[in-house]
């Protein structure tokens, strides 16, 4: 895996602008923070956003993955505001569960997800080296 920094651009704060990596790839459908019962975990962003994570290391898991294989996450949020809020909780829940791994990754405010009570929506793309 290599990361894509452009010379004397800056690099960013918790993502990186591109990666490049070869090896089988698996793809991760957008997590919310709900557990096995299918039910959110919480009201809050953060805890929301620590159980998708949580659910995310799971899967990948299953595929024979790690956090560090993640090459791209994007996510997608309810309130643009609370995010940024929360950041120091997520901050701290990614780096438990995720490490000092930092994919080429987006957040973008939505307007709704389709389960009721979720406020955050997290998709992944790995690439487990060969």
């Amino acid at each position: 895996m290599k990361i894509l920094q452009p010379p004397g651009w800056p690099r960013p704060k918790g993502y990186s602008n591109g990666i490049s990596a070869e090896g089988r790839l698996v793809f991760l459908a957008g997590q919310i923070g709900w557990g096995p019962e299918e039910r959110v975990v919480c009201e809050d962003m953060a805890g929301q956003a620590r159980q998708a994570l949580s659910n995310i290391v799971a899967i990948l898991a299953e595929g024979d993955a790690k956090p560090e294989h993640i090459v791209r996450m994007d996510w997608f949020v309810t309130d643009r505001n609370e995010y940024k809020a929360s950041l120091k909780e997520i901050g701290a829940a990614y780096r438990e569960l995720i490490g000092n791994h930092y994919p080429a990754m987006m957040a973008v405010e939505i307007s709704g997800l389709v389960e009721d009570g979720a406020k955050v929506e997290i998709e992944v793309t790995a690439v487990v080296p060969d």
